[in-house]
């Protein structure tokens, strides 16, 4: 004689059977989803661009200060850039540019702001790190999981994965010889405009190059990288393309001190 199921046992079945697919397409959803969102949706610079408007004067200098008592509007950006890897993303091109080039000025800034008050960036590894060959070499950039140094940004990905010397016209190490800082954040659909500028200002600006029809002396940037800048034309030729004074293609060169000082 066949025996009937038990009522209650058949009811304890379907609502297991229903917990088990809702949990199974939530899973699904939430991994399918959370994985596709930040792929699709380049980063809001937003708020980094209000903190360099408010801290950084059209011509460079840095209240670290300002920085300081800002921090926490500094710490949300940071933590935007901590959740998504950029190099990970089908972002286009100008959209990952912008964003590893922003990361690049804001952990500098977060760095110098954890050790302030200093005379130059380079005090930091004199003073409070032992065993560190460089501030750059100082590994504190959460960025999913892992955790990287300003060096990895510049030379493995921004030199490495980018065909684009005027990188080195927009990145900021905090010292007065460098490029100035852009009291603005780069963004995807200015790149290419606020590239052009910051080449053009730092290429002409006397307190960084000085230029002259038959001789120059330039900033070590341009010995340091000159790889970088003479893949298709001569050093000469790609600086005449932004400098306000006709260069001779035999110009001597010679190359200025660097100036480590804090940019503040």
């Amino acid at each position: 004689m066949q025996q009937s199921v038990p009522f209650f046992i058949i009811q304890y079945m379907k609502k297991t059977f229903y917990c088990l697919f809702l949990c199974s397409f939530l899973g699904f959803y939430q991994c399918t989803f959370s994985q596709v969102s930040p792929e699709t949706t380049p980063l809001s610079h937003e708020i980094w661009n209000s903190l360099l408007q408010q801290h950084v004067s059209p011509d460079g200098h840095v209240n670290y200060k300002g920085f300081i008592k800002d921090s926490l509007q500094l710490n949300r950006y940071l933590a935007l850039l901590e959740k998504t890897n950029a190099q990970n993303t089908n972002w286009s091109e100008s959209e990952k540019l912008a964003y590893w080039i922003n990361a690049y000025n804001a952990f500098t800034v977060r760095l110098i702001i954890r050790h302030y008050p200093l005379e130059s960036i380079k005090d930091i590894t004199k003073i409070n790190i032992p065993f560190i060959n460089s501030p750059w070499d100082i590994k504190f950039i959460r960025i999913e999981e892992q955790t990287y140094d300003l060096n990895y940004i510049e030379h493995s990905v921004l030199r490495k994965k980018f065909e684009e010397p005027r990188i080195h016209f927009a990145i900021n190490c905090a010292s007065k010889s460098c490029p100035n800082l852009l009291n603005e954040a780069y963004l995807p659909e200015t790149l290419e405009q606020q590239l052009q500028t910051a080449a053009i200002k730092f290429i002409n600006n006397p307190q960084k190059n000085k230029l002259s029809g038959d001789e120059v002396a330039l900033s070590e940037i341009f010995s340091w990288f000159k790889g970088d800048f003479t893949k298709k034309t001569s050093l000469i030729q790609f600086i005449h393309q932004y400098a306000n004074t006709p260069l001779s293609e035999k110009a001597k060169i010679n190359y200025l001190d660097y100036d480590w000082s804090l940019n503040e």
